[in-house]
């Protein structure tokens, strides 16, 4: 599986994080035989320590001893997501031919399910919601940014078994799938029918005092021209400032990201540093003249994250904006994702970047000019109106004495 036989590379920032949960045992037992309970310890043939060698002896065992049937397929995935299990990094993982199928297709903006988008908590190795999807099954039922993942269909998940969590919680459209939510140390039940997804990346709307609104859900295929069309909409209602909304944003594609920093940020200006592991640098500089000539207010909060970071920094650093809400998450590294001969895939970290300032982002995240912490009682409500939006009101505040 080298390099040279991948079909197609993405490079993609994504908050989501999914890793394996079955390690493969490299260590040989050596010791004497003896019975112990139902277990007996038998000496195995010397190895070098290597992986091929480790793996060739427990193979040796396994034919010799192994009561059951072995799935050579499944044997061979395990034993691949053990290895990269094994690089112990959140956002690098192994992915076979139909969860590549599936996740190519999320990123397209294109799945069945109940619209919601998850990551890894690793502190508290929980699944959790990042955010429902404006208007789909997940944010009809009430389920909340935060919200822990706990259970699906009464099967219960860790944070290392997001992958599985989310291919669960997928189905056939009109089929229901349960979950139990922990939220404040309580436990919710939902019962949530499957539907189709359609996920619009980009959503707009003219405030008062000719204010332009535009929010990114996430960073997926296509935003950037979405981006494009829905300003030059706004753009023909005489807006006079813009108002752009990453919160709970958790990334997408990097270059979305800067195509969008590109319509924003003068000619051959940095949007972008990133650093590879011999510490080789690439900068990434705007390719056109700017398109928005207005003030800009970006509005981030603490699940901004990945490629709304990238952008962020890009923005901040070239002073074409002011930041308004809560410190962003704090992923700053990027993952290429690589699809193999057989259709299997390996999403592995291959940079970190930083702001065209060099400020880390990766376990720091970006902090706001303007600090507006949302209260927690309206972070819970399902749907928060202009004026309880305290965030949006202080955006607005500011554009008003622009």
């Amino acid at each position: 599986m080298e390099s040279d036989k991948r079909q197609k590379i993405y490079k993609v920032v994504m908050l989501v994080v999914i890793v394996a949960v079955i390690t493969f045992i490299t260590t040989t037992l050596f010791m004497s035989q003896y019975i112990e309970g139902n277990i007996r310890y038998i000496p195995t043939a010397y190895n070098d320590g290597g992986i091929s060698s480790s793996i060739a002896s427990f193979r040796k065992i396994i034919d010799q001893k192994f009561l059951g049937e072995i799935d050579e397929e499944k044997v061979k995935q395990e034993a691949i997501r053990g290895y990269i299990k094994g690089l112990d990094d959140p956002y690098t993982e192994y992915m076979t031919k139909e969860e590549m199928e599936e996740f190519t297709s999320d990123v397209m903006g294109n799945f069945t399910g109940i619209g919601i988008y998850l990551t890894k908590d690793t502190e508290k190795n929980a699944v959790i919601v990042i955010s429902p999807i404006k208007d789909t099954p997940a944010h009809k039922a009430g389920i909340l940014p935060g919200d822990i993942i706990a259970k699906v269909d009464g099967v219960s998940y860790t944070g290392e078994q997001l992958t599985e969590a989310s291919n669960k919680i997928k189905g056939e459209v009109g089929s229901k799938v349960t979950l139990e939510i922990v939220r404040d140390n309580k436990t919710l039940t939902f019962e949530i029918t499957r539907e189709n997804i359609k996920i619009n990346h980009v959503e707009s709307k003219l405030l008062e005092n000719n204010i332009g609104y535009i929010e990114f859900n996430s960073f997926d295929d296509g935003c950037s021209k979405e981006f494009k069309s829905k300003l030059e909409e706004l753009k023909a209602k005489n807006i006079n400032s813009l108002i752009i909304d990453i919160r709970s944003n958790g990334g997408g594609l990097v270059d979305e990201a800067l195509d969008i920093a590109d319509y924003i940020v003068e000619k051959d200006k940095t949007l972008l540093i990133t650093v590879d592991k011999n510490q080789n640098e690439e900068i990434t500089k705007a390719k056109i003249d700017p398109i928005i000539d207005v003030p800009v207010v970006l509005l981030m909060n603490e699940t901004s994250a990945s490629a709304s970071e990238i952008l962020a920094g890009a923005l901040k650093d070239n002073g074409k904006v002011t930041i308004v809400g809560e410190k962003s998450y704090g992923k700053g590294v990027i993952q290429e994702l690589l699809t193999l001969k057989d259709g299997s895939g390996l999403k592995i970290t291959t940079n970190e970047y930083y702001t065209p300032n060099r400020n880390k982002i990766n376990k720091v995240g970006i902090t706001p000019d303007i600090e507006v912490v949302l209260l927690d009682e309206l972070k819970e409500k399902l749907i928060l109106e202009e004026k309880e939006d305290t965030q949006l009101q202080k955006s607005i505040e500011i554009l008003k004495k622009k």
